[in-house]
Protein backbone atom coordinates (compact mmCIF):
# COMPACT_ATOMS: atom_id res chain seq x y z
CA UNK A 1 0.00 0.00 0.00
CA UNK A 2 0.92 3.61 -1.17
CA UNK A 3 0.20 5.58 1.62
CA UNK A 4 2.22 8.85 0.21
CA UNK A 5 -0.43 8.46 -2.52
CA UNK A 6 -3.09 5.65 -2.07
CA UNK A 7 -5.25 4.27 -4.46
CA UNK A 8 -8.95 4.77 -3.75
CA UNK A 9 -12.32 3.10 -5.40
CA UNK A 10 -14.63 5.86 -4.87
CA UNK A 11 -18.06 3.56 -4.11
CA UNK A 12 -20.56 6.31 -5.66
CA UNK A 13 -24.08 4.79 -4.35
CA UNK A 14 -27.33 4.36 -6.03
CA UNK A 15 -29.12 7.34 -4.59
CA UNK A 16 -25.94 9.62 -5.86
CA UNK A 17 -25.09 7.79 -9.43
CA UNK A 18 -29.01 8.55 -10.20
CA UNK A 19 -29.98 11.16 -8.16
CA UNK A 20 -27.32 13.77 -7.16
CA UNK A 21 -24.32 12.96 -9.28
CA UNK A 22 -22.49 16.18 -8.42
CA UNK A 23 -22.01 14.20 -5.16
CA UNK A 24 -20.08 12.00 -6.39
CA UNK A 25 -17.85 15.06 -8.23
CA UNK A 26 -17.07 16.58 -5.11
CA UNK A 27 -15.58 13.18 -3.48
CA UNK A 28 -13.40 13.01 -6.20
CA UNK A 29 -12.09 16.59 -5.39
CA UNK A 30 -11.80 16.26 -2.11
CA UNK A 31 -10.26 12.96 -2.23
CA UNK A 32 -7.67 14.53 -5.15
CA UNK A 33 -7.11 17.03 -2.67
CA UNK A 34 -6.31 15.19 -0.16
CA UNK A 35 -3.63 13.74 -2.36
CA UNK A 36 -5.37 10.34 -2.99
CA UNK A 37 -5.74 8.67 -7.22
CA UNK A 38 -9.07 7.97 -7.04
CA UNK A 39 -11.33 5.55 -9.35
CA UNK A 40 -14.75 4.47 -10.13
CA UNK A 41 -14.89 0.95 -11.01
CA UNK A 42 -17.66 0.32 -13.48
CA UNK A 43 -18.77 -2.54 -12.54
CA UNK A 44 -19.82 -1.63 -9.06
CA UNK A 45 -23.75 -2.02 -8.15
CA UNK A 46 -25.37 -0.98 -5.16
CA UNK A 47 -24.61 -2.14 -1.73
CA UNK A 48 -26.86 -4.53 -1.02
CA UNK A 49 -28.62 -2.42 2.00
CA UNK A 50 -32.50 -2.60 0.38
CA UNK A 51 -32.31 -6.31 -0.06
CA UNK A 52 -30.39 -6.85 3.17
CA UNK A 53 -32.90 -4.62 5.29
CA UNK A 54 -35.83 -6.72 3.56
CA UNK A 55 -34.60 -9.90 4.63
CA UNK A 56 -33.37 -11.02 1.41
CA UNK A 57 -30.19 -12.46 2.08
CA UNK A 58 -29.67 -14.44 -0.75
CA UNK A 59 -30.10 -11.20 -3.18
CA UNK A 60 -27.67 -9.52 -0.82
CA UNK A 61 -24.94 -12.03 -0.72
CA UNK A 62 -25.19 -11.88 -4.27
CA UNK A 63 -24.77 -8.10 -4.71
CA UNK A 64 -21.65 -8.67 -2.19
CA UNK A 65 -20.17 -10.42 -3.70
CA UNK A 66 -20.01 -8.49 -7.24
CA UNK A 67 -19.05 -5.60 -4.80
CA UNK A 68 -15.68 -7.44 -3.49
CA UNK A 69 -14.96 -8.31 -6.87
CA UNK A 70 -15.03 -4.61 -8.17
CA UNK A 71 -13.31 -2.89 -5.68
CA UNK A 72 -10.19 -5.60 -5.17
CA UNK A 73 -6.81 -4.34 -4.79
CA UNK A 74 -7.47 -0.88 -4.10
CA UNK A 75 -5.65 0.70 -0.97
CA UNK A 76 -8.96 2.20 0.34
CA UNK A 77 -12.72 2.07 -0.61
CA UNK A 78 -14.58 5.31 0.34
CA UNK A 79 -18.15 6.65 -0.32
CA UNK A 80 -20.05 9.94 0.64
CA UNK A 81 -22.39 7.73 2.67
CA UNK A 82 -22.54 6.87 5.98
CA UNK A 83 -24.95 4.75 5.26
CA UNK A 84 -23.88 2.20 2.35
CA UNK A 85 -20.01 2.53 4.30
CA UNK A 86 -21.51 0.95 7.14
CA UNK A 87 -23.16 -1.69 4.68
CA UNK A 88 -19.74 -2.50 3.71
CA UNK A 89 -17.81 -2.24 6.65
CA UNK A 90 -20.21 -4.01 9.13
CA UNK A 91 -22.34 -6.35 7.68
CA UNK A 92 -20.92 -7.70 4.99
CA UNK A 93 -18.75 -10.01 6.77
CA UNK A 94 -21.18 -11.45 8.66
CA UNK A 95 -22.76 -12.21 5.30
CA UNK A 96 -20.21 -15.11 4.56
CA UNK A 97 -19.12 -16.24 7.89
CA UNK A 98 -19.91 -19.78 6.30
CA UNK A 99 -17.76 -19.15 3.69
CA UNK A 100 -14.60 -18.57 4.52
CA UNK A 101 -12.56 -17.83 1.56
CA UNK A 102 -15.58 -14.83 0.80
CA UNK A 103 -15.25 -13.97 4.41
CA UNK A 104 -11.24 -13.24 4.02
CA UNK A 105 -12.22 -10.92 0.93
CA UNK A 106 -15.08 -9.50 3.02
CA UNK A 107 -13.01 -8.66 5.57
CA UNK A 108 -10.26 -7.38 3.91
CA UNK A 109 -12.67 -4.86 1.86
CA UNK A 110 -14.68 -4.00 5.28
CA UNK A 111 -10.94 -3.21 6.72
CA UNK A 112 -10.79 -0.96 3.72
CA UNK A 113 -13.50 1.04 3.64
CA UNK A 114 -14.73 4.35 5.11
CA UNK A 115 -16.96 7.00 4.87
CA UNK A 116 -15.86 9.95 3.05
CA UNK A 117 -15.69 12.66 5.60
CA UNK A 118 -14.22 10.61 8.41
CA UNK A 119 -11.65 9.45 5.65
CA UNK A 120 -10.37 12.23 4.78
CA UNK A 121 -9.72 13.58 8.84
CA UNK A 122 -8.78 9.83 10.02
CA UNK A 123 -7.10 8.78 7.47
CA UNK A 124 -5.73 11.42 5.30
CA UNK A 125 -5.20 14.15 7.99
CA UNK A 126 -6.91 17.09 6.54
CA UNK A 127 -7.34 19.88 8.93
CA UNK A 128 -9.06 22.51 6.79
CA UNK A 129 -10.77 22.94 3.50
CA UNK A 130 -10.76 26.05 0.65
CA UNK A 131 -14.40 26.93 -0.06
CA UNK A 132 -16.55 29.48 0.77
CA UNK A 133 -20.06 29.35 1.22
CA UNK A 134 -21.88 32.32 2.49
CA UNK A 135 -24.95 31.50 4.88
CA UNK A 136 -25.78 29.96 7.93
CA UNK A 137 -25.65 25.71 8.09
CA UNK A 138 -27.05 23.13 10.60
CA UNK A 139 -25.82 19.78 10.27
CA UNK A 140 -28.01 16.02 10.71
CA UNK A 141 -26.24 13.40 11.88
CA UNK A 142 -27.50 10.18 9.70
CA UNK A 143 -27.69 7.36 11.60
CA UNK A 144 -25.61 4.85 9.92
CA UNK A 145 -22.58 7.35 9.66
CA UNK A 146 -22.95 8.10 13.47
CA UNK A 147 -23.91 4.72 15.05
CA UNK A 148 -21.61 2.60 12.54
CA UNK A 149 -18.93 4.29 12.01
CA UNK A 150 -18.38 7.11 14.49
CA UNK A 151 -18.84 10.23 12.13
CA UNK A 152 -19.53 13.26 14.61
CA UNK A 153 -17.26 15.53 14.93
CA UNK A 154 -15.13 14.89 11.73
CA UNK A 155 -17.94 16.79 9.15
CA UNK A 156 -18.21 20.06 11.61
CA UNK A 157 -14.46 20.37 12.31
CA UNK A 158 -14.11 21.09 8.29
CA UNK A 159 -16.90 23.00 8.21
CA UNK A 160 -15.84 25.29 10.80
CA UNK A 161 -13.06 26.33 7.89
CA UNK A 162 -15.52 26.69 5.16
CA UNK A 163 -15.09 30.60 4.46
CA UNK A 164 -18.13 32.60 5.34
CA UNK A 165 -20.12 29.79 6.50
CA UNK A 166 -21.72 29.90 10.20
CA UNK A 167 -22.55 26.64 12.00
CA UNK A 168 -25.10 26.05 14.53
CA UNK A 169 -25.82 22.85 15.83
CA UNK A 170 -29.06 21.40 15.31
CA UNK A 171 -31.08 20.06 18.56
CA UNK A 172 -31.43 16.49 18.40
CA UNK A 173 -28.90 15.89 15.95
CA UNK A 174 -28.26 12.66 16.21
CA UNK A 175 -32.30 11.50 15.96
CA UNK A 176 -33.25 9.96 12.88
CA UNK A 177 -35.09 12.02 10.03
CA UNK A 178 -37.75 9.11 9.49
CA UNK A 179 -36.35 8.20 6.25
CA UNK A 180 -34.65 4.72 7.32
CA UNK A 181 -34.15 3.43 3.78
CA UNK A 182 -37.26 1.10 3.30
CA UNK A 183 -38.64 2.03 7.08
CA UNK A 184 -40.21 5.01 5.16
CA UNK A 185 -42.17 2.52 2.54
CA UNK A 186 -42.99 0.20 5.37
CA UNK A 187 -43.95 2.14 8.11
CA UNK A 188 -45.20 5.83 6.22
CA UNK A 189 -46.83 7.53 9.43
CA UNK A 190 -44.07 6.67 11.65
CA UNK A 191 -41.57 8.10 9.39
CA UNK A 192 -44.08 11.43 8.65
CA UNK A 193 -43.85 12.11 12.47
CA UNK A 194 -39.96 11.32 12.90
CA UNK A 195 -39.61 14.12 9.73
CA UNK A 196 -41.92 16.58 10.83
CA UNK A 197 -39.80 16.63 13.96
CA UNK A 198 -37.19 17.04 12.60
CA UNK A 199 -38.12 19.77 10.18
CA UNK A 200 -39.12 21.60 13.18
CA UNK A 201 -35.86 21.01 14.43
CA UNK A 202 -34.17 22.90 11.72
CA UNK A 203 -36.82 25.93 12.02
CA UNK A 204 -35.57 26.20 15.53
CA UNK A 205 -32.12 27.01 14.45
CA UNK A 206 -32.76 29.73 12.09
CA UNK A 207 -30.42 28.35 9.80
CA UNK A 208 -30.93 29.13 6.02
CA UNK A 209 -29.51 25.94 4.94
CA UNK A 210 -28.79 22.00 6.33
CA UNK A 211 -25.96 19.97 5.56
CA UNK A 212 -25.69 15.64 6.44
CA UNK A 213 -23.56 13.28 4.63
CA UNK A 214 -26.63 10.92 3.22
CA UNK A 215 -28.09 11.34 0.30
CA UNK A 216 -31.47 9.23 1.51
CA UNK A 217 -31.79 11.52 4.35
CA UNK A 218 -31.05 14.65 2.68
CA UNK A 219 -33.55 14.32 0.16
CA UNK A 220 -36.13 13.59 2.31
CA UNK A 221 -35.74 16.00 5.03
CA UNK A 222 -35.44 18.19 1.59
CA UNK A 223 -38.50 16.46 0.52
CA UNK A 224 -40.69 17.76 3.71
CA UNK A 225 -39.18 20.79 3.74
CA UNK A 226 -40.52 21.89 0.29
CA UNK A 227 -43.79 20.82 0.78
CA UNK A 228 -44.08 23.20 3.97
CA UNK A 229 -42.36 25.94 1.94
CA UNK A 230 -39.43 26.66 3.38
CA UNK A 231 -36.92 28.61 2.16
CA UNK A 232 -33.91 26.32 3.81
CA UNK A 233 -31.52 25.13 0.56
CA UNK A 234 -30.13 21.77 1.30
CA UNK A 235 -27.04 20.61 0.50
CA UNK A 236 -24.29 17.24 1.13
CA UNK A 237 -21.45 18.17 2.99
CA UNK A 238 -19.21 17.13 0.11
CA UNK A 239 -20.47 19.73 -2.24
CA UNK A 240 -19.66 22.35 0.32
CA UNK A 241 -16.51 21.66 0.85
CA UNK A 242 -15.22 20.89 -1.93
CA UNK A 243 -16.50 24.64 -3.27
CA UNK A 244 -19.12 23.10 -5.40
CA UNK A 245 -22.53 24.41 -3.96
CA UNK A 246 -22.57 27.26 -6.33
CA UNK A 247 -22.37 25.09 -9.38
CA UNK A 248 -25.56 23.37 -8.48
CA UNK A 249 -29.26 23.53 -7.16
CA UNK A 250 -29.74 22.82 -3.37
CA UNK A 251 -31.00 19.23 -3.22
CA UNK A 252 -35.50 19.39 -3.81
CA UNK A 253 -35.10 22.94 -5.53
CA UNK A 254 -37.30 22.98 -8.64
CA UNK A 255 -35.18 22.87 -11.58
Amino acid sequence: MSESRPRVGLFVTCLVDMMRPSIGFAAVKLLERAGCDVEVPPTQTCCGQPAYNSGDRADTKAIARNVIDAFEGFDYVVAPSGSCAGMIREHYPHLFEDEPALFARAQHLAKRTYELISFLVDIRGVTAVEARYDGTATYHDSCSGLRELGVKEQPRALLRTVEGLALKELPDAEICCGFGGTFCIKYPDISVKIVDDKVAAIRSTGADTLLAGDLGCLMNMAGRLAREGSPVRVRHVAEVLADMAGEVAPIGAAR
